[in-house]
């Protein structure tokens, strides 16, 4: 089992394409298809996480 907590985002619009992030293990930040369980999830450091929410947020023009 993994020691991962996923989640959904409060936006998804419940088609099944969804991406899951689990935050509850300091330092690490997993990210995986909400429809495909059986291949491996992404783990990136929380920085380089905060950094991509970040510049999201900022839109096209924010990301360089």
């Amino acid at each position: 089992m993994s020691a991962f907590e996923f989640a959904k985002s409060t936006y998804s619009s419940g088609n099944g394409e969804c991406v899951e992030v689990a935050a509850n293990l300091p330092g690490i930040v997993a990210v995986r298809d909400s429809k495909d369980l059986v291949h491996p999830h992404i783990c990136v450091g929380s920085l380089a996480w905060s950094q991509f929410i970040d510049c999201v947020a900022q839109g096209p023009a924010g990301c360089r």
